[in-house]
């Protein structure tokens, strides 16, 4: 443990050495000058209104520019970290009414290149850095065009001088969503100043090692995360787009990478027509996106029922879901949530079993509260999560003990569906294999479900506990026996039972919502391991 902590110590020290090395040398007129060597091109390649509408919120209401109080905004640092890279993004020109002053615009954008020409690395990060090329480029009726010569060259110029710093950063960033940014944003100025191929070249050949790293064989991401998953495929779709309009060839990896991306967003989100609570996902609307797919021809229909490491077995009123997925590598588990073998069920569009949610806010507390197992509607055995997690400073916590499934098996038929999977997260320190299975019986709207405490050779008697998470909204009672309990949503009604086992209800917190919590309730059977096998049977009718 000493030896340990002594090599982590050194880590630590050796990273902050690089870092303020780096930062120096990136604030340094040597940087600054080899970023500042660009080629006097134009403006060719101005993207049409609506495409990038597949990344943006979509806002009924237009603003005008003269309605902005903009005048000295770039000297005010007195503002919240979130609204000040809101600001420094320029994602806001996407509301703006096109009939907005052109002359306002661009000497925003003037005032802003004089006081931000050289490496900020407050508004220089990658994220808000790629958002504020791809704003202006894709805005270009009012931040380009009718503008005079001297105004276009700076404007040429610090969109290339941004470009090199994108390319000699992108590679060196642990986020992969920044990097799908920075990349959409090479190419998208790799086409727009069409004479310069280097930057086209580069972001086309990083994406495609972006895709090569972060994606399984079925063009899922690696971290399981299903908000990375419609993350992928609306730049994706955007990239493809944007080579379209521009009469680019469209490489046959991206064309590939969209079929399969696709085909798993029609499964997990668009068939659910739910936000799935796994792995880093909480509520999202992707309504307007949906509308996006429509409108430019995207429509695939997925007739498995497992990707990513879910199990979906669906009708048009009923819908289970559950992870039978191994963790994912250490590398792509900043999100991943410790919730293995958990389900939920949604009836007629409303959940009637769910797991918590996530707390995205890795520097809070809660995230690693929502990380639990004990957030999940799964088995917790001596209150201890299925994988360990280690946090190393104020990073978001991975894993460092990971769990593998044993077996997992799936039979969907008309009147009959099961998924059984185990997975060994609790053997090597209590001896434990969990394995689940839910049985459901169409036409009795009948749940049965079986979770066996299978006993090893390093077995050791401890406590569990199964939890089944429900929504805030949902109306809960319990029978005086302790044998069964009624579940109301939405006028539905629901029973749950069991017959060996108390079960008994408790409060919890819901995360469904981006970075919020409310109160909750769970039904929880409790109880002790015992010398031979155990098989806890419940189950979940509709009354």
């Amino acid at each position: 443990m000493i030896l340990k902590n002594s090599f982590n110590y050194i880590n630590q020290f050796f990273f902050f050495f690089t870092n303020k090395t780096r930062s120096f040398y990136l604030n340094s007129i040597i940087y600054n000058k080899k970023i500042s060597k660009t080629e006097n091109k134009i403006l060719e390649y101005k993207p049409s209104p609506g495409i990038t509408d597949c990344i943006i919120k979509y806002n009924k209401k237009k603003n005008k520019i003269e309605d902005f109080s903009l005048v000295s905004i770039w000297a005010n640092e007195n503002i919240k970290k979130k609204d000040y890279e809101k600001l420094h993004n320029f994602f806001w020109l996407f509301t703006l009414d096109l009939k907005s002053s052109k002359n306002i615009t661009q000497s925003i954008i003037l005032n802003w290149i004089k006081s931000n020409n050289k490496y900020n690395v407050k508004n220089w990060k990658i994220d808000i850095l790629s958002k504020r090329i791809i704003a202006w480029i894709s805005n270009s009726k009012l931040t380009y065009e009718e503008s005079n010569e001297d105004y276009k060259k700076k404007f040429n110029n610090i969109i290339q001088k941004q470009t090199n710093h994108l390319i000699n950063e992108i590679e060196r960033s642990e986020n992969l969503d920044d990097k799908i940014l920075g990349c959409s944003a090479v190419i998208l100025v790799g086409l727009s100043y069409q004479n310069n191929l280097k930057y086209l070249e580069f972001g086309l050949n990083f994406l495609k090692k972006i895709i090569k790293y972060s994606l399984d064989t079925e063009g899922f991401p690696k971290s399981r995360n299903i908000r990375q998953l419609v993350f992928y495929y609306k730049y994706f779709i955007l990239i493809r787009e944007w080579l379209k309009e521009s009469q680019s060839d469209i490489p046959e990896y991206i064309n590939e990478t969209i079929f399969n991306l696709g085909n798993a967003y029609s499964l997990v989100s668009q068939g659910l027509k739910q936000s799935a609570l796994f792995n880093g996902n909480y509520d999202t609307n992707n309504e307007d996106f949906d509308n996006y797919l429509l409108k430019f021809g995207y429509k695939f229909k997925n007739e498995n029922q497992e990707i990513g490491g879910y199990s979906i077995q669906k009708n048009k009123r009923i819908a289970l879901v559950m992870d039978v997925g191994q963790s994912p590598e250490k590398k792509f588990s900043k999100d991943y949530q410790l919730g293995s073998l958990s389900f939920e069920i949604i009836s007629n569009q409303n959940k009637i079993i769910c797991n918590s949610g996530y707390f995205q806010n890795h520097k809070h507390k809660l995230n690693g509260l929502s990380k639990a197992t004990a957030n999940h509607s799964t088995l917790i055995i001596d209150n201890s999560s299925s994988c360990k997690l280690q946090k190393v400073g104020s990073k978001s916590s991975l894993v460092e003990q990971s769990l593998k499934i044993l077996n997992k098996s799936s039979i969907f038929e008309k009147n009959y569906w099961n998924i059984i999977a185990s997975h060994n997260g609790y053997l090597k320190k209590y001896g434990i294999i969990h394995e689940r299975k839910i049985e459901f019986y169409p036409e009795q709207n009948k749940f049965i479900g079986t979770d066996s405490i299978i006993k090893k050779k390093n077995y050791k008697k401890v406590n569990f506990e199964i939890r089944f998470h429900l929504l805030p909204t949902s109306k809960v009672m319990k029978t005086q026996d302790k044998k069964s309990i009624f579940i109301e949503v939405d006028k539905e009604g629901w029973k749950f039972t069991t017959e060996n086992y108390e079960i008994n209800l408790e409060t919890g917190l819901y995360f469904g919502k981006k970075n919020t919590f409310v109160e909750n309730q769970n039904i929880f059977i409790s109880g002790m391991t015992q010398n031979e096998n155990q098989n806890i049977k419940w189950v979940l009718n509709k009354i």
